[in-house]
């Protein structure tokens, strides 16, 4: 509405800009005596012209703020819908069910949210204000023509009709040219893509010369297509700007009359000029808004139909917060539950089952699918399309997502990883809703204003900077009983060592456990004499001021320090200050040369294509400290280091702050090592001054900042070769720290190790841990765990499976895996065949699918009967279904005779008993052997592509699937597993017909 007036107020502003020029020309210049009154006040005409001529100034001045107020708040409304649609939108993501999410690019749902949705967000700005604004101005300047004289406003309107039915036709037919544009460059662009991979083809069957005619005719038609846009663009411009300025012509001929015949005064046609002039801005707007409404409302449906799939959770159950979040305590009930895939098809059918609370229930299936939809079903990922499922009474449909979340956990050996650090993911089921506000690093005030963004833009009000871990959650009362019991988990699954030893690896500060380091400084002396005792001195490069350490990198080294932080950036001064310094003390040149030779060898060892080979992220070397290091290695070596720029030398030196002489080797002579050692003890006073700012000095007594907790155990840094020794290190160092009960501070340093995008940046033997954490560390009703099991070694399964039972008594556990060593561990075993309760009772449910669908599926339940295709995944069972023929045979049909051609497929018998043998030159037929239910008959000759080695016949009645050639060939070449059990089957009677006797 703010807008609205604004826009308003702008209109009497504009029609004094056409007003005051006529009543300077005619009431200031032409004023015919030389006082005027104004306002029962006498002036001079020198006066009033001056007063009119600020009035104009000002009004003009008044105009424009007024226009750049109105297009800054029309700025800030599209910013703020664009803002509003994008997180709707995003919040839709939210709700989108999992089958459409498998199917659906990620890379489509980025496109239209940001690409896609940005023109929408300027016309949201421009809905309401522009018409109103382009429009109200139309009307202000017809209402001024016409007040000047009738036939003014009448010339100017007289073809605006001709205009707006002419100019969109010819406009149309553009576009229709431009279509076929885009599809002759498309044929181009392929015939291009043909002729550059064909070429040789070309050039040794003579082809090129036709082949440059097809490219010429191609050329010639789209040069056609482009002449006809040139020609009708041209005119369309042409008529359009000749019709604008047939008006001015009437204006100028019949005002000019009227001027002479003293029926308009001048000043009124020279406004009226200017007047018309100013219409056709407004009018080409609206013509323009109107192209524009046109085209983006086809992308707002188009988006809009993308992001309203069916089946989205209910806005109801996922938005907001229930009041309570109870416990879904209970018996688990599922009831003729019917799943299908996002295909149509049956995933699972009539699961019929009981679960007593605090079950531990194992899940024994073959299909990775029909494990998925189980464990779906509970997260409610999936809905089913009959039957139901309870807990406690409670029907799962029902409850709120935050209920779902909180009493519901799911581990799978392959999670997604958000961006942010291990404890981000670890900890975010008890992350419900902001709990204390925190300080906003940029200021309160920068808080104020996104607060009032975020409310005006309908954004959740939730603070970013607040402390959302919710203990209560889990029924803990602080974040130390999280973590302590986040440790005792991952004790109970047997990784908690194994993340022990991995927090042995990982750095911190002292500030952010002080505790911890003290601990860890107060047990040098013990480890120290532990590893004298078991032999491992040489394991490692001890911390001392008198030596060099080769593990080191160069700059510590010189400082006998470690970095306070990541290495100094060449743009923020420090290695420029580092490069000065190597100056004064006498050694740049010699540092540089080091560092061009060992970025050359670098280069020779792994070049730039290399660097996520293990070896090389070995050396700690940022790969774009190296890629720029190459280029500058070769130009030192073209030019000369004295030729070199400064901020490339700069760039250079960044090397010694990355890689030890250990990693260097040869290059990193004896004699630069003495020459460190003695500046580091005789200019220790020039040192000191630029150690403070980056460096922390190395002592015995102190934590040191930027080393790993194996590095400060031991006062020192692993030697390359340490090899099996450096693993007896870990393991004194690791039992010294256990003892000095700190092992779970340590475990916890691995909650800020970074994830990166899609976990990225984390190691792989973290992934199942951060699963079944993030899925036991609410303390969830039910706990799904799907091939988590599949890792462990003999015996370690049924330990995990006890512990997890003594740790979480009350609670369901659920295992799926693809089978079990000992099943004595659970409580109740369930087995899943073909999507069905093996023994279980079959059942239906009323069908909605055509005829075409129901065979399909009868297809597809023949084929999964066979063992030999159960393992199928359901896309290449859907194919091979899709290509298959139902085929029957009566009792001594033939269904091929030997030396037939295979072509026909291969024949799956689901009822009936067939006969393979052959008939030799005196009538008698040899059976070699029987094929009955389940048996799969003359895949043979497809594999090799022979003729048919055996006659087929029918001893009783058959009932058959025949296989289509190109299908199951396929099948052959997408399925391993499906191949080898083909060849086991046949390896039996490869040689049959070679037998000379058989049964008649």
């Amino acid at each position: 509405m703010v807008l609205l007036f604004m826009t308003a107020c702008l209109f009497p502003l504009q029609f004094l800009t056409l007003e005051l020029p006529k009543r300077i020309i005619n009431d200031a210049i032409d004023a015919e005596q030389d006082f005027i009154d104004v306002l029962n006040y006498e002036m001079t005409q020198e006066n009033f012209l001056i007063m009119l001529s600020l009035l104009f100034l000002l009004t003009v001045l008044g105009h424009g703020l007024m226009k750049m107020r109105i297009n800054t708040m029309k700025g800030v409304l599209s910013e703020r819908m664009l803002r509003r649609y994008r997180f709707s939108l995003i919040s839709r993501i939210t709700r989108f069910p999992q089958p459409y999410l498998r199917r659906t690019s990620q890379g489509e749902l980025v496109s239209m949210i940001t690409a896609e949705s940005e023109p929408l967000g300027g016309m949201m700005g421009d809905a309401i204000s522009l018409p109103v604004m382009q429009a109200g101005q139309m009307l202000t300047i017809l209402t001024f023509l016409f007040l000047q004289n009738v036939w003014f406003g009448l010339a100017a309107i007289a073809l605006i009709p001709l205009q707006a039915w002419l100019i969109p036709k010819l406009q149309r037919q553009i576009n229709l040219l431009n279509k076929d544009r885009i599809q002759q460059v498309r044929h181009l662009a392929a015939e291009i893509g043909e002729t550059a991979t064909g070429t040789p083809e070309l050039r040794g069957n003579g082809g090129w010369r036709f082949r440059m005619a097809q490219i010429t005719r191609r050329l010639g038609t789209l040069f056609l297509i482009r002449l006809n846009i040139y020609k009708k663009k041209f005119f369309m411009k042409f008529l359009n700007n000749f019709i604008t300025q047939l008006t001015p012509f009437f204006f100028y001929l019949v005002g000019g009359l009227l001027v002479i015949r003293g029926q308009v005064t001048l000043g009124a046609l020279v406004a009226a000029l200017a007047a018309y002039k100013d219409l056709s801005s407004p009018w080409k707007e609206l013509l323009n808004y109107y192209n524009r409404v046109s085209d983006l409302s086809v992308r707002w449906h188009l988006i809009g139909d993308r992001f309203e799939p069916s089946g989205m959770v209910d806005e109801a159950l996922i938005e907001d917060e229930p009041k309570t979040i109870p416990r879904l305590s209970g018996e688990i009930v599922l009831n003729e539950v019917f799943v299908r895939d996002h295909d149509g098809d049956s995933v699972l059918e009539n699961i019929t089952t009981t679960i007593p609370q605090g079950t531990v229930l194992g899940v024994r299936s073959q299909d990775a699918e029909e494990r998925r939809a189980i464990a779906e079903l509970f997260t409610r990922e999936i809905t089913p399309v009959s039957g139901s499922l309870s807990i406690g009474g409670q029907r799962l449909n029902e409850l709120h997502q935050r209920v779902i979340a909180t009493r519901i956990g799911y581990a799978d050996p392959a999670p997604y990883v958000f961006e942010g650090t291990f404890g981000d993911n670890v900890l975010m089921p008890l992350k419900r809703q902001p709990l204390v506000d925190l300080p906003d690093p940029r200021g309160e005030a920068e808080e104020k204003k996104r607060a009032y963004e975020s409310a005006r833009t309908g954004n959740s009000a939730d603070r970013l900077y607040s402390d959302w871990l919710d203990p209560s959650l889990a029924d803990m009362d602080s974040e130390d009983a999280v973590h302590d019991w986040w440790v005792r988990l991952m004790d109970a699954t047997g990784a908690g060592s194994a993340l022990f030893r991995r927090g042995l690896d990982q750095p911190f500060t002292e500030a952010e456990h002080p505790e911890l380091a003290q601990t860890i400084v107060s047990l040098r002396p013990k480890i120290r004499n532990a590893l004298a005792a078991a032999g491992l001195d040489k394991a490692y490069y001890r911390f001392d001021p008198e030596l060099y350490n080769p593990a080191l990198p160069v700059a510590s080294n010189l400082f006998f320090a470690t970095l306070r932080t990541d290495a100094p950036d060449p743009e923020t001064g420090g290695v420029g200050a580092f490069l000065d310094l190597l100056h004064e003390l006498g050694i740049e040149d010699g540092i540089l040369r080091m560092s061009r030779e060992v970025i050359e060898m670098l280069n020779q060892t792994f070049g730039m294509d290399g660097t996520d080979h293990p070896l090389f992220q070995q050396l700690g070397l940022s790969v774009d400290t190296f890629s720029r290091n190459v280029e500058l290695a070769r130009k030192s070596r073209d030019v000369g280091l004295a030729q070199m720029e400064r901020s490339e030398l700069e760039q250079m030196i960044e090397l010694p702050f990355e890689v030890s002489a250990e990693r260097i080797g040869p290059g990193f002579g004896d004699d630069l090592k003495e020459t460190i050692l003695s500046l580091r003890h005789n200019e220790a006073e020039k040192l000191s001054e630029w150690l403070s700012a980056y460096f922390a000095p190395l002592r015995e007594d102190r934590f040191a900042s930027g080393l790993t907790v194996l590095e400060n155990a031991i006062y020192g840094k692993l030697t390359a070769a340490a090899g099996p020794r450096g693993e007896q290190l870990r393991d004194i160092v690791a039992k010294t720290l256990n003892e000095a009960g700190v092992k779970q501070e340590v475990a916890e340093l691995l909650f800020a190790v970074p994830t990166g995008i899609g976990g990225a940046g984390l190691p792989g033997a973290f992934a199942e841990p951060l699963a079944i954490s993030r899925a036991a560390i609410k303390k969830p009703d039910v706990l799904i765990l799907n091939r988590c099991l599949a890792a462990y070694e003999d015996g370690q399964a049924a330990d995990t499976i006890a512990n997890l039972r003594t740790l979480l008594p009350d609670t369901t556990m659920i295992f799926l895996e693809e089978d079990f060593e000992d099943a004595d561990s659970f409580d109740m075993v369930l087995e899943l065949e073909h999507g069905r309760l093996k023994d279980g009772v079959a059942a239906s449910f009323e069908d909605t699918d055509n005829a075409a669908s129901a065979d399909l599926r009868r297809k597809m339940r023949a084929l999964t009967s066979a063992d030999m295709f159960a393992g199928l995944s359901r896309r290449q069972m859907r194919l091979l279904a899709f290509g298959a023929q139902w085929h029957q045979a009566s009792e001594g049909d033939y269904v091929f005779h030997m030396g037939d051609d295979p072509s026909d497929g291969a024949y799956l018998i689901l009822e009936g008993q067939a006969g393979l043998g052959y008939r030799t030159e005196d009538g008698q037929t040899h059976l070699v052997a029987e094929a009955g239910r389940g048996a799969l008959v003359g895949e043979l000759a497809l594999i090799r592509k022979e003729k048919r080695a055996l006659d087929m016949y029918a001893k009783t009645d058959l009932e058959m699937l025949r296989l289509g050639e190109s299908e199951f060939m396929a099948v052959i070449e997408n399925d391993a597993s499906t191949a080898f059990r083909i060849l086991q089957a046949v390896s039996g009677y490869v040689g049959a017909p070679k037998q000379s006797s058989g049964d008649t």
